[in-house]
């Protein structure tokens, strides 16, 4: 491809919207543009990265008895209806109507409708298990759509499904697809690790992360120092302290002025957050008030309190709301409240004689305990595990580490083909339903997130398994050169011929600038023939990872690229970290 042809140019500065490295690197090097919030055109470099990326997805996925075929983005409503997520999906789910004014859905995910191809197609054990895959396009209604393609709300995503017997058969295809990510991942050169996930809308029994390291990420990891366990923060445990037995004390209210926090009343006072009994608030999607309690010093886990609860979806309660039910911003305590789902955590349960609120401004109760004082209606592990707390495999220290995800990976079960009827005959003649798993990467995500961790001051560094082409090669001839515009086109052809991707840079530009937009594009390998090489029959070779070039003969390039390609191929397949 020559670069006087190549549609998308390389910019000289990053547009303002641009907010992560990444996301400014790969429109400057004319990988991407933006069309609106959340969207955007994949030009033909960044299309390449793509194709590659998804390339090796294939290749893996057909290596592990994956079927490919193409489910449509756009459904009937009356399938999420049957399944129960139209009613459970909030906003990000987009619905419209056709023209005979039936609901339909925009596909965010499509394990309705291979639950529903599981009901046409699949009728006897003789024909399990399955795995069936496809990379289609995918829309969610993101409210904070941001990063380029890190978050968004178009994108192109592998997913994939497994069709088993039992559970026992889950595990097997579980399996395949947690070595075939590794693989997969592995082979974009990318630096991840394996986390335990919450399995949020998707549903199901188990659920894992691939998530890359990135200052950048959304997600925050614990993952302790003995590398014995690695979590999301949404799902994280942690060891819990030794809490000794006392003796219940009697409630006493005290005058707490001006004392709306938990630092203002831990000075007040004079004693430690771990000895309070802090409030918050939160309305479910069904509407119930749930009045969270928990100690002090941690923080709510606002997945565990929705697992706790049951309810899909949580947000903070209003003042009004709150009052309506008995309680008191800044003064709450469960005692005396009405009305409401009381979710404390375990470290209130276990422990004894906590300051809480007295429901009134300016006064806290002493010595406020469950069980005497107030009845839970629902005792859980709702803290959220931070850096410095101990790892509840070992004891180790746990800490932080921001990470995007790459990929994930559900056991469903029966939660999809139990209500879509998709059901199997045994041996002996009885049904019973499809066990399923459902397994996800987004194509885009990935591409950028390799540039989010391969990138210097110049530019992007693409790994060569994914890089859009392999070689750039530079004439840096004048326009009346030529002799060396010649040797050049020569060089250009013999690549080629020899099997190489080769983006010409044949631009009527100064040296200087074609090195600058080399170094921005990234390519694993840069070529320059000019008047000085050309004399000395030579051609001046450096690796984008290299920090010099080196001259090499001309009669021997193809060798020299050769070997450097594949030793930087080598050098750049990762396995995930330990966890």
């Amino acid at each position: 491809m020559r670069m006087s042809h190549m549609f998308g140019r390389t910019l000289r500065d990053a547009p303002a919207d641009a907010e992560i490295v990444s996301h400014q690197l790969m429109v400057r090097a004319g990988m991407i543009r933006p069309l609106g919030s959340g969207l955007f055109s994949l030009l033909p470099m960044g299309y390449r990265v793509v194709k590659k990326i998804e390339k090796i997805i294939r290749e893996e996925m057909d290596a592990i008895g994956g079927q490919e075929l193409l489910m449509p983005v756009v459904h009937p409503a009356d399938i999420w209806k049957e399944s129960g997520r139209w009613y459970e999906v909030g906003p990000e789910l987009a619905r419209f109507k056709d023209r005979a004014d039936r609901d339909m859905v925009l596909a965010m995910t499509h394990e309705e409708i291979v639950a529903d191809l599981t009901r046409q197609d699949i009728s006897s054990y003789r024909q399990l298990p399955q795995i069936v895959y496809h990379l289609q396009t995918k829309f969610r209604d993101e409210p904070r759509a941001r990063a380029g393609l890190i978050r968004v709300r178009e994108f192109t995503m592998k997913d994939s499904y497994s069709l088993d017997l039992d559970e026992a058969g889950l595990d097997v295809s579980y399996q395949k697809h947690y070595d075939a990510y590794n693989k997969m991942f592995g082979r974009m050169g990318l630096d991840f690790i394996v986390v335990s996930a919450d399995v949020g809308m998707m549903g199901g029994s188990k659920s894992e992360e691939f998530m890359a390291f990135s200052p950048n990420g959304e997600d925050t990891l614990l993952i302790c120092e003995n590398h014995d366990y690695a979590a999301n923060r949404e799902v994280a445990v942690f060891a819990r302290p030794t809490v000794m037995s006392a003796e219940k004390l009697p409630l006493e209210k005290v005058a707490t002025p001006d004392t709306p926090t938990i630092d203002a009343l831990c000075k007040f006072l004079n004693i430690t957050r771990d000895q309070t009994a802090k409030a918050v608030f939160f309305e479910g999607a069904s509407g119930a008030f749930i009045f969270a309690v928990i100690r002090g010093d941690y923080d709510i886990n606002e997945t565990a309190l929705r697992q706790a609860t049951g309810e899909t979806d949580i947000v903070p309660a209003s003042p009004e709301r709150i009052r309506k039910h008995g309680a008191e911003p800044g003064y709450g305590s469960p005692i005396g409240v009405t009305d409401a789902v009381i979710v404390i955590d375990e470290s209130i349960a276990n422990g004894y004689n906590f300051v809480a609120g007295a429901n009134e401004p300016g006064f806290h109760y002493r010595n406020v305990n469950a069980g005497r004082d107030f009845e839970p209606t629902i005792i859980a592990n709702i803290a959220s595990a931070a850096a410095g707390m101990r790892c509840s495999v070992c004891g180790g220290e746990l800490q932080e580490a921001r990470a995007i995800e790459i990929g994930n990976i559900f056991k469903l079960g029966t939660r999809y083909t139990e209500k879509l009827k998709a059901t199997y005959l045994d041996e002996e003649g009885r049904p019973h339903p499809v066990v399923m798993g459902s397994y996800g990467i987004g194509s885009g995500r990935a591409a950028q997130t390799i540039v989010e961790q391969s990138h210097d001051e110049k530019g992007i560094i693409w790994p060569v398994n994914v890089a859009p082409f392999d070689i750039a090669l530079l004439s840096l001839a004048p326009a009346t050169d030529t002799e060396t515009s010649a040797a050049a086109e020569a060089l250009l052809a013999e690549l080629e011929a020899a099997g190489y991707e080769v983006l010409y840079d044949d631009r009527p530009e100064r040296p200087g600038v074609k090195f600058n937009d080399a170094d921005l594009i990234g390519l694993p390998i840069r070529l320059s023939v000019s008047p000085r090489t050309l004399a000395n029959n030579q051609v001046e070779m450096k690796a984008r990872k290299d920090s010099e070039a080196v001259l090499v003969d001309r009669a021997a390039i193809l060798t020299a690229v050769r070997d450097r390609i594949e030793a930087l191929r080598a050098s750049e397949l990762t396995w995930p970290t330990e966890s």
